[in-house]
């Protein structure tokens, strides 16, 4: 989703504040430990000699038709595919090949004071927006104070409420001040967008409220501006020749496309076969079966499209299904556990998944906050006080998902799942699993597309021999944003893409302020103190040393709460690409994203080459 990334554009650049010293520089790191010295020529992933020039012509994986706004932050409505990151830049921007590092981007100079309580940026001089203006301090406080207001979408309000305001210095510095000492504020502030207070003016000089700032053409600094759009079917963006930052170090040999177009497809189907018909070089596979059995025919077999499959050392993230607790039959525990037990997930990877997966568990998978075993004794300190209000397995050993292989593994589940209903006051009659008012548990599955039914399918068999009717109810993409946003759903499925430098996104996500938030990411409605405690505890830990304990411990509880029924993550990133029109330099950078890659660094081949 658009926010998501939005999001994980800002976690990507953690850095830390010293306890007692003030730091300045070019750069921040999350430990201290900076990869590119002041003064760094270019990233090593990246063909500083990659030719500019030509046309990436891409499909957009986000499941809309069309989009209705060219303002991705507020709430009403939907933006086109990547305006955010390819409009819009922060005063820091982080490095593909090394986690939790920001370098200066609109900024020249970052410092953070001795006590932690503020950070000063320094823009560069030659910064520009769009319109030829100069980005100034004025522009950033304008942004902080818009992304903080009423008429954007919470999670920003989320992100920069322990900001206490912002200072302009003189024209090109700015002072954010924090509420309290936390390692990710600067973080926060140097991610946020950045655009001119000449968006959303009118004729007349009058500003118009920022939420009804939609078709406004949007002002902002980066490498690409809105090109031809075709209502409905495609938007192009076209690469700015008079960017300002096409010549600094963490710009070289990134934004080598004239021209990016994104075409847009109603469904996957159609998506899959104008791939395979040439209407665009460049698509992301997320479905096994679609990479294992229909990736195929005669542009690849005469090698104008190719299979790329490229690992990389992301967090594995936690897609899952979300119950939403806020309805009163997913609020207890021993009920969400139960319908976990129904999920079989050795069967699907063997029928459906060709073994290209492996089972998601917790947040935190292949990163250093993933907990296993029992808990350490720094993370039963944290967990103690909360005994009574989290569930008593948090205090043992770590959740395993449910396992079926072997004969009647899956049987023996569904009948601890039973079981687990029975103690919650649940009885089968006339074949319906029903609670103690006689009501049947019926769970609708809320999706905007056709293409998940053969894998909830499963799913919905095996509660269906429990006596629990899952009904998976498909609905456009509007609409389904729209319940999504007003929490109206029992469950849904959401990928969450995980982070080596967990934050302040985790309250939106888990924080008890977020959970009575329309729009909002705290889709499962969790509301405990507990979970604020150690998302506090885990956002302002100072070393790593503090770091871990909390985010484990926030893991341990998240995870036996059982608010997720985890699925599935893949260790590589499937791509089909039209290598003759473009390249790449490889090996791939091992935090990267596809697209992110694909649209930072990649280039199109000289014509002569690419035939």
């Amino acid at each position: 989703m658009p926010l998501q990334r939005a999001l994980k554009t800002i976690a990507i650049l953690a850095f830390s504040l010293a306890s007692t010293l003030a730091h300045a520089g070019h750069a921040y790191s999350l430990w201290g430990d900076i990869k590119y010295p002041a003064g760094f020529a270019n990233f090593d992933y990246v063909d500083p000699a990659a030719p500019k020039g030509g046309e990436l012509v891409a499909v957009s994986n986000l499941r809309v038709s069309t989009f209705d706004k060219y303002n991705p932050f507020t709430i009403r409505g939907t933006a086109p595919a990547y305006l955010d990151t390819l409009l819009f830049e922060g005063l820091l921007t982080g490095a593909m090949d090394e986690p939790g590092t920001g370098y200066g981007l609109l900024a020249e100079d970052v410092s953070v004071a001795a006590d932690g309580l503020s950070a000063v940026f320094k823009l560069r001089a030659a910064a520009k927006f769009h319109n030829g203006k100069p980005v100034l301090a004025a522009d950033v406080k304008y942004s902080f104070e818009v992304l903080s207001s009423k008429f954007v979408r919470p999670a920003y309000r989320t992100l920069l409420e322990d900001v206490a305001g912002v200072d302009v210095i003189d024209e090109r510095t700015v002072r954010f001040n924090f509420k309290k000492k936390n390692r990710e504020l600067p973080l926060t502030v140097g991610g946020i967008p950045i655009f001119s207070r000449d968006w959303g003016l009118e004729k007349d000089g009058k500003r118009k409220p920022f939420d009804q700032v939609v078709m406004d053409i949007p002002i902002g600094s980066g490498a690409y501006k809105i090109g031809p759009v075709n209502f409905g079917k495609d938007i192009s963006y076209v690469r700015d020749p008079s960017y300002w930052g096409k010549d600094l170090n963490v710009n070289r040999g990134s934004h080598n496309f004239d021209k990016i177009t994104i075409k847009i497809y109603k469904d996957n189907t159609a998506r899959l076969e104008g791939l395979k018909a040439g209407e665009f070089d460049f698509m992301q596979f997320y479905s096994a079966g679609d990479w294992a059995r229909r990736v195929s025919g005669k542009r690849f077999e005469d090698g104008r499209l190719k299979k790329g499959e490229f690992k990389h050392r992301l967090p594995t993230g936690f897609q899952s299904y979300i119950f939403n607790t806020r309805r009163e039959k997913f609020q207890d525990v021993r009920v969400r556990e139960a319908i976990g037990m129904a999920m079989d997930f050795n069967w699907m990877s063997r029928q459906m998944f060709y073994g290209l997966y492996t089972r998601v568990n917790g947040l935190f998978g292949n990163t250093d906050c993933q907990a296993t075993g029992m808990p350490s004794p720094q993370e039963l300190a944290l967990l103690e006080p909360w005994r009574g209000k989290i569930p008593a397995a948090a205090f043992g050993a770590m959740t395993s998902p449910p396992n079926t292989d072997g004969e009647d593994r899956l049987r023996e589940n569904l009948r601890k799942a039973m079981a687990l209903l029975k103690d919650a006051g649940y009885t089968v009659k006339d074949g319906k699993m029903t609670n103690a008012k006689g009501e049947p548990l019926v769970i609708e599955l809320l999706d905007s597309s056709e293409s998940g039914s053969r894998t909830h399918s499963a799913m919905i068999r095996n509660l269906a021999k429990i006596g629990i009717e899952m009904r998976m109810r498909v609905v456009d993409f509007a609409l389904y944003q729209t319940r999504i946003q007003k929490f109206d759903y029992d469950m849904i499925v959401i990928a969450f893409q995980g982070t080596h430098t967990p934050g302040q996104e985790y309250l939106e996500m888990f924080g008890s302020k977020s959970a009575d938030t329309p729009d909002s990411a705290n889709y499962a409605g969790i509301k405990n103190p507990a979970v604020d405690d150690l998302v506090s505890k885990m956002v302002g830990a100072q070393t790593k040393a503090e770091l871990l304990p909390a985010c484990k411990a926030l893991e341990r509880v998240i995870a036996h709460s059982h608010i997720f029924i985890p699925q599935w993550s893949a260790t590589q990133h499937n791509v089909a690409y039209a290598p003759k029109k473009l390249g790449y330099k490889e090996p791939m950078p091992p935090y990267a994203r596809a697209d992110a890659w694909l649209l930072d660094t990649w280039w199109a081949k000289p014509a002569a080459e690419g035939k």
